[in-house]
């Protein structure tokens, strides 16, 4: 391309006739616009005249061009636009008058989309280039005016008809028109609401637009109000216009300026409309997006600042107004509309910390706190106000985190008095409220638990006298739910609350149930369920709480559900109304409790017999409810219910809450233990319920007449909130082509609108909406996740009933057997077809949809869980040919939930049912598109095509796929929008599935989209009337981007084989991706992130990043959302290149934006990804970011500190502050905040920052001598900002969020552990952290002052220890502040009872334990650590007394809290109380298990060290008072108190982990290796006595032993072989009888394993076995062969030569291999000294045996030698040198009296002689061998003489050898060496040669000296130093000797002698002093083995 690429293609007419005709035209116009940008500019003008023609042909579509659609025009514009931009301005009027001429040639109408592209031509000129041509200004806008009257078809569908630009103009031109604003500000907000009753979603979000805009400028402070009339006139779909830029030229006037409105005065235009007596709901929802864009528009600041003008305004006109409150559903949907405004909106994304804090204030002091009213003529809010102000003030504490101390004293005291309000709502909102502000400030939970106790059992008292008002009722209620909440959330925050807490409310309740009996009905039913409330929140505590209460649970459960009798019968039809409530009330209480108890511990305290007694409560109730119905009680309030709720719940509702949770405990409970016959019993039930005509529980009357007159409409449309008694859940599939399954929540919306529009759009469809007062049992069952925690709302009694109803019999319906399923299906049929639901339309309409959405539900829970049962049911042809027509009827239906449902069912069932199915469902529904011309109907059917294939995938349906394409694009198609578009969305889905099956079908579905783009009917304004208004909620153009991603899918990596349809794709997702709407934008967002992962060469990836960047900063928020996860994938690829495109730049801005809205969690993946890929390169460049982050305070912590008005006290941290406070820039906020959840990202990132730096292995980062060395820059360094790191952990440390001091402390361990050994690069001998000492402890003492909690407390405690014991500071004198904090935490820890570190006040038990925990663990390291590091010694040992009971006692309660310990009460001897017992055990857990193996390390550490506390602790003695002395060391028959607890421990950890030894993580190998050396110990008899001989016990420890040593890694097996070493040793003394080694023994056992690995480790085909580094390896073999020498030597009998010849055969084998180059004979040679050390055992033959042992081993190294004469290589090398040595070694260590071969002897002297001479590569060695043995040959040992006797030939020879080499100076090193060596052994002969032999001696030794003498002096190094040596020798004799050496000389020739002499004279005269210093003493130095 690249060589024509600047060519401009000449449009080709013959093409454009084909049938690719508007393909063709698209891909030209495309390259076109793509070559006009970078044409250069001489060709351009060159073409220009004939490009306007033929851009002019194509608008106005002479033959043969086709007609111009929506792409083609737009591309059209685009090259226009930029033709003009870069070639000739003057022909632009031409051209303009000809598009003008095309569009007011009012005669041809026909010819609309010519018109609309003109337009739409002009428009993009005049968007560029308005202000050029202004005269024709006046003329297009008359133009655009006369065709907006004129066109019968509405063409405003030009959408741009009438383009921005010229409006601007006309504004321009008309400024002096207009000077009134609000006027036309009046009207405009009057016509939109107009227009709002019947518009569809995308026109209402327009209308807000417009108003929010026009609303927002009247806030602009400007002179002259630019006047917009003009705008009015046309309501145009996208009225979006922006004024701001108006005002600009007019500023000049200067008159005064101000906003035109006051911000409330604005805001009022809006509610006055939303207040109008008969506005519809539609109208009033559509009026909130109004509000929305307002709000958006305004922007954060402004919303910020005058919050609470916004707050009051909503409550003031909207919730406090008249009808807002008329009815239940009034007011709970003004309820939601203000709660997403506030919440989602204000709350979430406008609010800054700041904002957030003072909001909250604002609420409590503006609403809260009024309530009580206790000034005269003061006005408390209203309920509704209330509710809203609580609701808002629990999410904000939600955002907050760690509320600070002002918001604190703000809420506690009316968040609690709210608790007493008369009204139900409040009290349950209230309670909320209060449980999330403990729950984000947990300190204050212990303390508000107590306060609402003490008010609860105040009123229950209260109640009883006789005085007492009905306040006192509701008032004992409010605070029963308050501790409700509270208690849940314990579980939660586990480590601040006390025990005996939950067991006084368990007491309470259980009174309260038991006095209840005594009062009368009113008293009593308070009572009840305050004290059932309670019991419900404690079942959340988990089973450690309930199972010791459970059987009196089941007795007070079983007394309120008795079994109905014959009796009651009789009795019931005389009771009073008040009774009946009360005994519908009580068992509906009692279920309640039920069904907590089932959801918190089903799993483990429910048994059989349990659930059977649970399942036959259950029924009782029910046949209760079933009984009170049949006794029709007429109830006297049947007139409509009063407007507050609780005091109004009439029968009716009580019973429907009781049946609901009869549902909801069958549910939860599971149908394994419920009788067949109850089963059905339940179906039949629940059938009746929810889908008969019966089961209607509205006035009959008035929907006889709603059915008879017409009015009703459709079910979702009625607002009394009952709405028939349809159902709550929705199953509701909006194309979303996500995964099935939840598409309603939290999935992706279809449009991609954003989330706020989206779920007020929702409320249009809803006719029911729940609250939390609905069921005051959602209080306790809210979802906790990590960002925030929802409150669940269910629906009101009437409809819950059916909601569980449903939920029930889907769960069921799946588990019948084939006819009870056939028979339910019918009878749900039967009463869906009913004749008597003619009368009732509308309940008719709602059992339509019940049914539908039961079916849907059951066959989900079929398909996923109980697939192959419900083959045999669901898939039978019975039940088929009974659905299939019903779901047909549900399809064809226009309603969305049935299509939705009936889809979904009809594509579940194909997947359960057989072929047969499938194949007639697919051709009835190509029946009905056929014949049904109603849009719904073809609409669900090419739905319901999609459901099925991607139910049945794309392996069954493949055969019909083909039938399936053609129908689906044949309806895409069509012109209606709810056709076209649920046709394309079958199609996306179909792709999905079928994948590769669909690569045939890719071109000419790629020509059907493009096709679909050009087409008029698909546009959204396009098409006739009718179908322009709905296509507004059924897009085409998203749904044709998701088709085009699928097709990337599906092509995958081949589209980068086909250019044609690679640019065809790109082309479209391009033009797509330039539309104006959001949605569109997105889908081409993820499209391009698609044609990234496959053909990442063919995008243009900076204008990509470009782009992305741009949306990131748009206010829209899904686009910002997709624009992240495109920068994520750009990122994940290749983070450096972005670096390059980006910088740092865009990584701030991503901060920035997090900083803005913290919930967009995408971009905490970009940036984490970026710094894990670039950190190594540039750590100082991230910390630099950081630290801009951390510079900043976070809100609270300003708060926080205005409030103290004081910061730190102490000097240290003062100097800190004042560093921080001067780097930080200003921000246009004024005063600089973050928010709290970006510096807590900005700690995460530091801290990966810090892993990363010390895992990647680069030690320049932490070291500045290497650095150095490697000649590296320190500037960027990570240890030149080891400050920076200690300051921002500093900051940290003192913030007021209790997650960021976590962090904080976290980068300061990191800090500490990386640069422990760090040297200081100004002083090299100095340590790098040295100079910090203190900055780090003043970021440490924080920690421990009075606002802190037990996590902060605890991970103090381990920086400090960290700090102790990585050895910065080795003088336990200068450690200071750092060690006294862990001294006095360990002091506290040694009293039990509560501790309390610090400043901090009294903790509770489970934090108490906690701490101790995590102290001992510290405190533990140090002890492990003062193993390496001796100075800890000092440290630990005067406390060694107090830690050692408790290190055995915490690991003691560890073993207690696994075993879960019902029978080890009576053994808290030490430090825990009993009323820990069971709670604390799963909150501790955690603790124990991760401290536990250090604890266990420092108590074998210490063991070890044979420490005497330890073993008195390990005794359970007092340790205080021992004498470390006196402990005796005797025989122990008895194992210690202790043995068996650790014992178990460690065999615990051995058990499971060897299980997955393949996992070798290290945490899992240090807990493995500190188990092993514990067991070193204990299995010594002074701790295991003889237990550990047990026989049952001893079995499976060697089997687990016998395990490790086949399974474990090497570095473990090391620690496995010593400790069998000690065990085999220490406990084999006892056994009788001389055969000490049975097969049981121990030590026969231990030798089998040692053998094992042994020939493992040896054995290279299974080397793999045995993993680990070389020095393992190792280790492991010198281990190995060690313990058989001290199992032989705790042997006495004859029995140690036996040993001693398996692990010498053994060893052999090592000696033989050949296998690989790796050394393993080398380093274990002092094992095998050791093993031939040994002493023989006194036994007759056992000398004998000895020395045959002895000459096997040497003849084997001899051969071994010998088999490599003539190889070569490494391998052959180390084997003969490893022999050689060994041999060697042999030799010299056997004692005297062993027998050896002389022949052998004589053998291997002649080969070290041989391999000597060879002067090869092994003749150093040789020479060492050699030398060894003439050294130890002095020792007197005839064999060693003779040996020398035979050596010394050989070294003569080998000099001689080398003295030519010497004398050319080609001597290498090796050999140089091997001269030295020989001298030395000469020295040695000579040395130990008796005087009158010395003569004969040196008569050999001095004529081989002066071979290597010469007259001249050397050059080479090598040489010159022989020579020296030589010299230094010869001296050496001289001295020694002297009358020996002259007789010797004296007899040489002379040539020598004169030779001898002038070498000697020249080193004299050369260095007279020193060589006679060195002669004085020769100096030998030995070769130790």
């Amino acid at each position: 391309m690249s060589n024509e690429a600047l060519v401009i293609d000449d449009i080709l007419e013959s093409e454009l006739a084909g049938e690719n005709g508007e393909v063709y035209l698209f891909q030209w116009l495309s390259s076109t616009e793509k070559k006009l940008e970078v044409a250069p500019i001489v060709d351009l003008k060159s073409k220009q005249a004939e490009l306007e023609k033929v851009f002019i042909k194509i608008v106005s579509a002479t033959e043969p061009y086709p007609a111009p659609g929506r792409a083609i025009r737009n591309l059209v514009g685009r090259c226009l636009v930029t033709l003009y931009t870069r070639g000739e301005t003057r022909t632009m009027f031409d051209t303009l008058q000809s598009f003008l001429r095309l569009v007011s040639d009012f005669k041809a109408s026909e010819r609309i989309s010519v018109k609309v592209a003109a337009f739409s031509c002009i428009g993009d000129t005049m968007a560029e280039y308005g202000s050029q041509v202004m005269s024709l200004v006046a003329e297009i806008s008359t133009v655009a005016l006369k065709t907006y009257k004129s066109s019968s078809k509405s063409i405003t569908t030009a959408k741009r008809a009438v383009p921005d630009p010229t409006c601007r103009d006309i504004l321009k031109q008309m400024k002096s028109a207009l000077t009134d604003k609000a006027l036309p500000v009046q009207r405009a907000a009057a016509e939109s609401v107009k227009s709002l009753e019947n518009a569809d979603q995308i026109t209402r979000h327009s209308h807000a637009q417009l108003v929010g805009h026009i609303l927002a400028s009247t806030q602009i402070e400007r002179a002259v109000p630019a006047p917009e009339t003009s705008q009015k006139a046309k309501k145009d779909q996208n009225a979006e216009q922006h004024d701001d830029d108006v005002s600009t030229s007019v500023h000049a006037a200067g008159e005064i300026t101000k906003s035109m409105l006051k911000p409330n005065e604005m805001l009022i235009y809006l509610s006055n409309q939303f207040n109008k007596a008969n506005v519809s709901r539609k109208t009033r929802i559509g009026i909130f997006d109004f509000y929305a864009s307002l709000l958006t528009k305004l922007g954060a600041s402004f919303v910020e600042n005058n919050f609470s003008l916004v707050v009051s305004h909503l409550v003031l006109e909207i919730v406090s107004s008249p009808r807002s409150g008329s009815t239940r559903y009034e007011t709970l949907l003004i309820r939601s509309l203000v709660g997403i405004l506030l919440r989602d909106l204000v709350g979430v994304r406008m609010l800054s910390e700041q904002g957030q804090i003072s909001a909250i204030q604002e609420l409590a002091t503006a609403y809260l706190k009024r309530w009580p009213a206790m000034m005269p003529g003061q006005v408390a809010p209203a309920s509704p106000v209330l509710v809203i102000a609580l609701r808002e003030v629990a999410g904000l504490l939600q955002q907050l985190g760690n509320a600070p101390p002002p918001v604190q004293s703000a809420l506690a005291e009316p968040l609690v008095s709210l608790l007493s309000h008369p009204s139900h709502t409040v009290r349950v909102t209230a309670s909320w409220a209060l449980r999330c502000f403990c729950y984000s400030t947990p300190l204050r939970l212990p303390k508000t638990i107590l306060t609402v106790m003490d008010k609860l059992q105040r009123d229950l008292s209260a109640i009883l006298t006789p005085s007492g008002s009905a306040e006192v009722a509701s008032r004992a209620l409010g605070h029963a739910y308050g501790l409700a909440a509270l208690v849940s959330t314990i579980p939660q925050r586990p480590l601040y609350v006390s025990y005996d807490v939950s067991a006084k409310v368990l007491d309470m309740a259980t009174q309260l149930l038991k006095r209840a009996g005594e009062h009368d009905v009113n008293i009593a039913g308070v009572e009840v369920e305050v004290a059932w409330t309670l019991i419900a929140s404690l079942m959340s505590l988990g089973p450690n709480f309930v199972r010791p209460h459970l059987p009196q649970l089941l007795v007070l459960w079983r007394n309120a559900l008795p079994k109905p009798t014959s009796k009651e019968s009789v009795n019931n039809a005389g009771r009073s109304v008040p009774e009946w409530l009360f005994l519908l009330h009580v068992r509906e209480s009692a279920l309640g409790a039920i069904l907590c108890f089932l959801q918190h511990n089903s799993s483990t305290l429910v048994t059989l017999d349990v659930a059977r007694r649970i399942a036959s409560l259950l029924s009782n109730a029910l046949s209760f409810a079933n009984n009170f119905l049949s006794q029709n009680v007429e109830d006297p309030a049947e007139v409509q219910p009063p407007i507050v709720v609780r005091k109004g719940l009439n029968m009716r509702d009580r019973e429907a809450l009781l049946r609901r949770r009869v549902h909801q405990c069958f549910t939860a409970l599971g149908f394994s233990s419920i009788p067949e016959s109850t089963q059905t019993v339940l179906l039949q039930s629940v059938v009746m319920l929810f889908a008969s005509p019966d089961g209607y529980a509205g006035s009959s009357v008035q929907a006889a007449i709603a059915s008879s007159s017409g009015t009703f409409t459709s079910v979702w449309q009625s607002v009394d909130g009952y709405a028939y008694g349809v159902t709550f859940n929705e199953v509701v599939d909006m194309g979303g082509i996500g995964p099935e399954g939840d598409l309603g929540q939290g999935a992706q919306d279809y449009l991609n609108r954003d989330t706020v529009e989206v779920s007020i759009d929702t409320l249009n469809r809803k006719p029911i909406l729940g609250a939390c007062e609905h069921d005051p049992l959602s209080l306790c069952q809210a979802k906790f996740s990590d960002t925030e925690y929802q409150l669940t709302e269910p629906p009101p009694p009437a409809t819950s009933v059916v909601d569980t109803a449903i939920e029930l019999f889907s769960r069921l319906l799946p588990l019948q057997d084939l006819p009870s399923t056939i028979k339910v299906i019918n009878q749900l049929l039967e009463s869906v077809r009913s004749p008597k639901l003619e009368r009732n339309t509308g309940r008719k309409s709602a059992v339509f949809i019940n049914a539908t959405v039961a079916l849907v539900l059951a066959l989900r829970h079929a398909t996923t869980s109980l697939y192959r049962q419900s083959r045999d049911t669901f898939g039978s042809s019975q039940i088929t040919t009974l659905l299939s027509p019903f779901l047909m009827e549900a399809l064809v239906e226009g309603d969305l939930v049935l299509r939705s449902a009936g889809s979904e069912s009809i594509g579940r069932l194909a997947s359960l049912s057989g072929t047969n199915y499938l194949t007639s469902q697919i051709k009835d529904l190509v029946d009905q598109v056929v014949n049904n011309r109603n849009p719904n109907g073809r609409a669900g059917c090419a739905l319901a095509f999609g459901a099925i294939y991607s139910h049945v995938g794309g392996l069954a349906a493949g055969p019909l796929l083909k039938t399936t394409v053609n129908v689906l694009m044949s309806l895409i198609n069509d012109p209606h929008p709810v056709v076209h578009f649920w046709a394309l969305n079958a199609l996306a889905r179909v792709i999905n599935a079928a994948s590769l099956a669909y690569a045939p079908f890719v071109s000419s579905t790629l020509g059907m989209l493009l096709k679909v783009y050009l087409t008029e009917s698909h546009e959204r304004e396009g098409g006739s009337l009718s179908n322009s208004n709905t296509s507004g909620d059924f897009p085409a153009y998203p749904v044709a981007c998701q088709i085009i991603d699928s097709v990337i899918t599906v092509l995958g990596p081949d589209i980068q084989e086909s250019p044609r349809t690679r640019a065809l794709v790109l082309n479209l997702v391009q033009e797509f991706s330039l539309e104006d709407d959001e949605g569109i934008c997105v889908e081409a967002i993820k499209c391009i992130q698609h044609f990234l992962m496959f053909a990442p060469e063919h995008a243009n990836i900076p204008d990509l990043v470009k782009r992305f960047r741009g949306h990131l900063s748009s206010s829209r928020r899904p686009l910002k959302l997709a624009s992240i996860n495109a920068l994520y994938q750009l990122v994940q690829k290749d983070a450096l290149a972005m670096s390059k495109l980006g910088g740092d730049q865009l990584v701030e801005d991503l901060f920035g934006m997090l900083d803005d809205d913290s919930s967009v969690q995408g971009v905490r993946n970009v940036i984490s990804s970026w710094l894990q890929q670039t950190v190594i390169h540039n750590p100082s460049a991230w910390i630099d970011l950081c630290q801009r982050i951390m510079a900043r305070t976070t809100a609270s912590q300003r708060v926080a500190d205005a409030a103290s008005r004081q910061n730190l006290k102490d000097d240290e941290g003062e100097s800190l502050n004042v560093g921080l406070s001067q780097d930080s820039k200003t921000d246009g906020r004024g005063h600089l905040t973050s928010r709290w959840r970006t510096q807590l990202f900005s700690l995460q990132c530091l801290h990966e920052i810090c892993t990363i730096v010390s895992s990647s292995g680069r030690r320049e980062h932490l070291d500045a001598i290497v650095a150095r060395n490697q000649g590296v820059p320190s500037a960027g360094l990570l240890f030149s900002r080891v400050a920076d790191l200690i300051k921002m952990a500093f900051t940290a440390s003192t913030a007021y969020v209790t997650e960021i001091r976590l962090a904080g402390l976290v980068v300061l361990r990191d800090v500490i552990e990386l640069f422990a050994t760090s040297p200081d690069p100004a002083y090299d001998d100095a340590l790098l952290l040295e100079q910090h000492q203190a900055p780090i402890t003043a970021a440490l003492t924080p920690a421990f002052s009075s606002d802190s909690t037990p996590e902060i407390l605890a991970s103090a405690v381990h920086a400090c220890a960290v700090f102790v014991g990585c050895g910065v500071v080795k003088d336990v004198g200068r450690m200071g502040r750092i060690l006294k904090l862990l001294i006095t935490a360990l002091e506290q820890s040694k009293d039990s009872g509560m501790l309390s570190l610090g400043e901090t006040g009294e903790l509770s038990p489970n934090a108490s334990a906690m701490l101790r925990i995590s102290t001992l663990s510290a405190w533990a390291q140090l002890q492990v650590s003062s193993v390496q590091q001796a100075y800890l010694d000092n440290v630990v040992k005067p406390y060694r007394p107090i830690l050692s009971p408790l290190w055995i006692a915490s690991l003691r309660d560890y073993a207690s809290i696994r075993i879960d310990s019902e029978f080890l009460h009576d053994t808290s001897s030490v430090a825990l109380d009993s009323s820990y017992s069971s709670l604390g055990k799963e909150v501790l857990l955690p603790y124990y298990s991760k401290a536990w193996s250090v604890i266990l390390q420092a108590v074998a550490t210490a063991m070890q060290a044979g420490d005497p506390y330890i073993r008195a602790a390990m005794d359970g003695k007092e340790t205080s008072n021992i004498n470390p002395d006196s402990v005796s060391m005797s025989e122990r028959k008895e194992p210690t108190a202790f043995f068996f607890v650790i014992f178990g421990l460690v065999y615990e950890a051995l058990a499971t982990s060897s299980a997955d030894a393949s996992s070798a993580t290290t945490s899992r190998q240090s807990g493995v290796a500190s188990a092993l050396q514990a067991l070193k110990c204990l299995v010594r008899p002074e701790y295991s006595g003889q237990a550990i001989m047990e026989p049952t016990i001893f079995e499976e420890f060697i089997s687990l032993c016998y395990r490790m040593g086949m399974t474990e890694s090497a570095a473990i097996q090391i620690h496995l072989v010593e400790m069998l070493a000690v065990f085999a040793a220490t406990q084999n003394s006892r056994s009788t009888g001389s055969d000490v080694l049975t097969l049981t023994s121990p030590p026969a056992h231990c030798l089998r394993i040692c053998a094992h690995i042994l020939k493992h480790s040896i054995s290279p085909s299974r080397a793999s076995s045995t993993q680990g580094n070389l020095s393992d390896r190792v280790a492991l073999i010198s281990s190995a062969i060690a313990a058989f020498t001290s199992i032989a030597a705790s042997i006495g009998s004859s029995q140690r030569e036996d040993i001693r010849g398996v692990a010498i055969l053994l060893y052999t084998d090592l000696l033989k291999d050949e296998s690989s180059e790796v050394d393993l004979v080398g380093p274990t040679l002092p094992a095998l000294k050791a093993l031939l050390d040994l002493p023989v055992a006194s036994g007759s033959d056992d000398k004998d045996r000895y020395s045959r042992l002895v000459h096997a081993l040497l003849s084997a190294c001899i051969l071994h030698i010998d088999s490599m004469r003539g190889r070569h290589g490494a391998i052959s090398t180390k084997k003969a040198k490893n022999n050689m040595l060994a041999s060697v070694l042999i030799l010299t260590v056997i004692p005297a009296w062993t027998k050896v071969g002389r022949a052998v002897v004589e053998h291997s002297c002649f080969l070290i002689s041989q391999k000597l001479i060879d002067a090869n590569e092994l003749s150093l060695t040789a020479a060492h061998c050699a030398k060894t043995l003439i050294i130890t040959s002095s020792s007197g040992s005839p064999m060693l003489r003779q040996c020398a006797r035979l050596l010394v030939p050989g070294l003569i020879e080998f000099v001689a050898k080398m003295a030519p080499a010497v004398h050319d100076g080609s001597i290498t090193e090796p050999h140089a060496a091997a001269v030295g060596e020989v001298w030395r052994a000469f020295a040695a002969l000579f040395s130990t040669t008796s005087e009158d032999q010395r003569p004969r001696v040196l008569g050999v030794l001095l004529p081989t000296i002066s071979l290597l003498l010469s007259n001249t002096q050397p050059l080479q190094a090598n040489a010159t130093q022989v020579t020296a040596q030589t010299i230094a020798q010869l001296l050496s004799f001289a001295t020694t000797s002297p009358p020996a050496f002259k007789e010797a000389a004296g007899k040489l020739d002379t040539s020598t002698r004169e030779l001898l002499e002038q070498s000697i004279r020249r080193a004299m005269g050369g260095a007279s002093g020193a060589s006679g210093a060195s002669a004085a003493k020769p100096q030998i130095s030995l070769r130790s083995f």
